[in-house]
């Protein structure tokens, strides 16, 4: 695989920033463009640089990883680096790409590279379909154990069980389950593409089959419309005619 990646390091800690720093430089098919121990510097470069990946460490002084990852554009992924457990599921809550708990072995490292290379060739491979930029964009999701990618052309509709979501798309005939809320997942998704219908719905809007009072379909299933999105939902299909 010739896919050459950029990478930033952004690290309170000296020790980790070095350690990280040798590791890329140890990892063909990776480049550090960037390397910060101050979280401010960072956050003003990002609105003016791009980066494909970005290493972050969570606990830092001032603005905090996670604070700092609401901040950094979707097409960019961030490896969280944590010397506490307990921060991952809070990191796939912000669509983390991965975490490394620290202190970080090459070879955890090294996975997380090769899965980003994965992701970044399966966006390549699609982009050579001559499909738009929006039609190629996607979520990255935990399922299965795994981190996978979901592209938005081929989302039918979303559905929320408590803690967990559903996602039915064109080409499987089970859905993809993952541990996420609604309310992240629909800051997730374009909404020039996706209509949340109920609390427990987003679908994808020209997937929409037919519209009948408090019910719409898709994918031949019956979707509720939910009281406080009913208003949306008229205006979408008034706005069609």
């Amino acid at each position: 695989m010739n896919l050459i990646l950029t990478c930033w390091i952004i690290d309170d800690e000296p020790l980790a920033l070095s350690l990280l720093e040798t590791y890329i430089r140890d990892t063909p098919g990776l480049r550090m463009t960037g390397k910060y121990n101050n979280p401010v510097s960072a956050m003003q470069d990002i609105v003016t640089q791009k980066v494909d990946l970005i290493f972050l460490d969570i606990q830092m002084p001032r603005i905090n990883g996670m604070e700092l990852a609401r901040l950094i554009p979707p097409e960019t992924k961030i490896v969280f680096i944590t010397a506490f457990k307990e921060y991952a599921l809070e990191g796939y809550r912000v669509n983390a790409f991965d975490y490394l708990l620290k202190p970080v072995s090459y070879d955890e490292f090294l996975t997380t590279f090769r899965k980003a290379q994965e992701w970044f060739a399966a966006i390549a491979k699609n982009n050579s379909g001559h499909q738009s930029p929006l039609q190629t964009d996607a979520v990255f999701v935990k399922s299965e154990h795994r981190l996978i990618p979901v592209f938005f052309k081929d989302i039918l509709y979303i559905e929320g069980l408590k803690d967990y979501i559903k996602i039915y798309t064109l080409h499987q005939d089970r859905p993809i389950i993952t541990l996420e809320s609604m309310k992240n997942m629909e800051t997730l998704l374009p909404d020039m593409l996706f209509l949340r219908v109920h609390r427990s719905f987003i679908v994808r809007k020209d997937k929409i089959q037919t519209v009948n009072r408090n019910r719409l379909t898709v994918a031949n299933r019956e979707i509720p419309i939910g009281r406080t999105y009913k208003q949306e939902v008229l205006h979408y299909i008034d706005s069609l005619s």
